[in-house]
């Protein structure tokens, strides 16, 4: 708990600072209603995972490159963060140079998709106590197949896609949107490999895999 809680703090001040120095203003509502909203739903969900189910808390805890055993994934990992942290550096340069213009209600909606993304990967983190921050398949792991699992096969990345959709919106950044695009394609290269490492080791996969056929969007892919 003690080191969840010490991560969540090292990234909310990371992201302050991306979102702050860049611009050189403390005037940017955007961001302290973004940092606000992010932190409390993050904050709620690390708090009910250590009371609820602090195994998995623990899983969570140990993410980043430097975590995952496959070379090819901190590859993947290292892209991925520098994308986030691109994210916020684009925005806070958007703010201001001033060339995106983003009503406050856009901005607003993106809070409520930050929300609802958020909101989502805590329904996954209900429904599958093993969803690990690297890729790994526990010796007692049960595949889930219900609840979001039953809708698309990475629900959690599907929160996560929502969460980051939201975040340049809520922004009032239309550029930084970009790096965003750069989170989807290391998500995707991703999810192919977890699928790799399920196939092999995770029993009744192959089978959950042909009956729920999306991956990360409904009727989509």
């Amino acid at each position: 708990m003690v080191k969840a809680l010490a991560g969540l703090a090292f990234l909310l001040a990371v992201l302050a600072a991306a979102l702050f120095a860049p611009a050189w203003t403390l005037d940017y509502w955007q961001a302290w209603t973004f940092l606000a909203v992010f932190a409390a739903a993050t904050l709620v969900i690390t708090i009910e995972l250590a009371i609820r189910d602090p195994a998995l808390l623990a899983r969570r805890v140990q993410a980043g490159p430097v975590a995952e055993p496959e070379r090819s994934q901190q590859v993947i990992q290292s892209l991925a963060s520098l994308a986030f942290l691109a994210v916020f550096v684009v925005a806070s340069l958007d703010h201001r140079a001033g060339w995106s213009h983003v009503p406050a209600t856009i901005a607003i909606a993106g809070d409520v998709l930050v929300a609802l993304g958020l909101a989502a990967v805590d329904v996954v983190f209900r429904a599958n106590t093993y969803t690990s921050a690297i890729i790994a398949v526990e010796g007692e792991q049960q595949l889930v197949s219900t609840g979001p699992y039953g809708v698309v096969r990475h629900p959690m990345y599907a929160g996560a896609l929502v969460m980051m959709i939201g975040v340049p919106i809520a922004l009032a950044s239309w550029l930084a949107l970009l790096p965003v695009g750069v989170l989807v394609v290391a998500i995707v290269q991703r999810l192919r490999a977890e699928e790799v490492v399920l196939v092999a080791r995770l029993p009744g996969y192959v089978a959950y895999r042909e009956r729920v056929r999306y991956r990360l969007v409904p009727r989509v892919w």
